[in-house]
C-alpha cells in the first residue's frame, strides 16, 4: 500500500451523517491539536500499544532520511493512554492529510477515565504501507530519531514532546521513555 493514504481514507463512511465524531490521539495529537473541537478529554484505547515503528517522509525526517514515528500495533491485555477529540465530519479533510504518510482511519472504542465509552476513530500506519519501517531496538530507534529532522522540525522535538505530554496525564510508557532515555547518549 503506498504511504499517502489520504484517498483510502476519504472513502471511509463509517460515521457518514454524525454530527460529530471521537477522535482517538495517542502520537502528536496529544500535544499538537492544530485542528478546531468541541470536547477534549484523556481516554485510552484497549489491544494496541504504542511503537515507534511508522517512518515519517514528511514531517520529521525526509525520502531519504525518514524519521520514526508512533503508530498502534496489535497487543492482547495492552491499554493505550492518549487523548479523545469530539470534532466535527469537516475536520477529517486536515485530518487526512497530515496523517497521509501511510495511517488508515479506523473505528475503534474509545475509553474514558470516568468509565464511560464511545465509538470513534483512530489512525493507525499498518505494516503494509510502504513507510513503515517495523521494529528495532529502542536505543536504535533513538539513534534514527537522533539524527532525524524534517519539514516539522527535528525528530528527536517528536519523542521528547510525547514523553512529555504522557508525563502530564500520568501515564507511563516503557517504550517512549526507554528511547527518551536512549535519546541522551546521541545528543550530548
Amino acid at each position: 500500500m503506498s504511504h499517502n493514504t489520504i484517498a483510502i481514507n476519504g472513502r471511509m463512511d463509517r460515521f457518514d451523517g454524525h454530527d460529530s465524531v471521537w477522535l482517538f490521539g495517542y502520537g502528536s495529537l496529544i500535544f499538537k491539536a492544530d485542528f478546531p473541537f468541541l470536547e477534549r478529554r484523556p481516554a485510552h484505547i484497549g489491544g494496541w500499544t504504542r511503537r515507534f515503528w511508522q517512518g515519517s517522509h514528511d514531517h520529521r525526517g525526509t525520502e531519504t532520511a525518514p524519521g520514526r514515528v508512533v503508530t498502534l500495533v496489535p497487543e492482547d491485555g495492552a491499554v493505550c493512554h492518549g487523548m479523545a477529540y469530539l470534532v466535527t465530519p469537516e475536520e477529517f479533510a486536515h485530518l487526512d492529510y497530515r496523517e497521509k504518510n501511510g495511517y488508515l482511519r479506523l473505528a475503534t472504542d474509545i475509553r474514558f477515565e470516568d468509565g464511560s465509552a464511545a465509538h470513534g476513530i483512530v489512525y493507525i500506519a499498518t505494516h503494509d504501507n510502504a513507510a513503515y519501517l517495523g521494529p528495532a531496538s529502542e536505543r536504535e530507534i533513538a539513534r534514527q530519531i537522533a539524527g532525524a529532522r524534517g519539514p516539522s522540525g527535528p525528530n528527536s522535538e517528536y519523542l521528547l514532546a510525547l514523553a512529555e505530554a504522557l508525563r502530564e496525564l500520568g501515564k507511563f510508557d516503557p517504550h517512549v521513555f526507554e528511547i527518551e532515555r536512549h535519546l541522551a547518549e546521541f545528543r550530548a
